[in-house]
């Protein structure tokens, strides 16, 4: 099969979008290329400039499947402007991250991979996943000698038993999982419901399963659900909001939660994206004796 080329791609960064904590299904082939699984299929991309280019890949199956994956049909160029109209102090997280787009993942594998993700640096939870994959997925392909499975399904998952994620060095997790794939297949959780409700009332039904708090299913919410105006409040996301508006004092997170709701509304997952990635990049507040003249000059403009 030839690739499929989309060139002119704007508000785009294929690793800043991949590496920015959203995933972890994915294998680095080279600088800007790499191979992936999702929604069962198995995909190599690379950037080269403004061109994507998905290789041996379909026109049917990218407007079928990524298109919609990488949200690629969405105007960011107009959400950056109205976030910026909303709050300056974005600008220098927006600039510098600008090529960070909100994936559109599968609930079940986006679901079952934070709540791997408690307390994991992302070099381990992408092992694990890839390890539950392995194990119990199907192989869908292999690049550069590196075989790539797609994540279980929510069929498969009903037969994995809390020792085989203990197996897979799911450790304290193994438990949460367990009931998160039973409440799954047994549609005790239901995607179509849960997109279709106000995000107030999906956070409650996600914190229903055992492990799952505020953070994880904000990231569900917005990662895989649709609900953009979620905004997940992690140390880094708590780091960066207390420099920008607290003046480097210790919040709760509770406060810096209502405040992003108040402050960017629809939006607040764009403006939690930017802020993420950028805090974590450039080590915003890891030190807590950032004074008020580097706040000003290195951060809000």
């Amino acid at each position: 099969m030839a690739d499929f080329t989309v060139d002119n791609i704007v508000d785009f960064d294929l690793e800043q979008t991949l590496e920015c904590g959203q995933s972890f299904h994915f294998v680095k082939i080279d600088e800007k290329d790499y191979a992936l699984t999702a929604f069962g299929h198995f995909l190599r991309v690379s950037q080269k400039g403004s061109r994507l280019i998905f290789h041996n890949t379909g026109r049917e199956e990218y407007y079928a499947i990524w298109k919609n994956y990488f949200d690629l049909g969405r105007d960011y160029k107009k959400i950056k402007c109205e976030l910026l109209s909303k709050d300056n102090k974005l600008r220098e997280a927006i600039e510098t991250m600008s090529g960070v787009r909100i994936m559109n993942q599968e609930f079940s594998e986006l679901l079952m991979s934070f709540i791997i993700s408690q307390n994991k640096q992302i070099p381990h939870i992408k092992q694990i996943v890839a390890e539950l994959s392995k194990q119990y997925g199907q192989f869908k392909g292999t690049v550069n000698g590196i075989d790539m499975y797609a994540f279980p399904t929510i069929e498969e998952m009903s037969a994995i038993t809390e020792q085989d994620y203990r197996d897979c060095k799911t450790g304290f997790r193994a438990p949460y999982l367990l009931d998160a794939a039973s409440k799954l297949s047994q549609n005790i959780l239901d995607e179509n419901v849960l997109r279709s409700i106000s995000p107030e009332e999906c956070e409650k039904q996600l914190c229903q399963i055992k492990g799952v708090g505020s953070k994880v299913a904000n990231c569900v919410m917005l990662f895989a659900l649709g609900h953009r105006s979620a905004f997940p409040v992690d140390v880094w996301i708590k780091r960066i909001m207390e420099v920008l508006y607290y003046e480097g004092r210790d919040t709760p997170k509770e406060r810096i939660s209502a405040f992003a709701r108040e402050q960017f509304g629809c939006l607040g997952g764009y403006a939690q994206q930017y802020l993420f990635y950028y805090g974590k990049t450039m080590k915003v507040g890891a030190k807590r004796t950032i004074s008020s003249e580097a706040v000003n000059n290195k951060i809000i403009k």
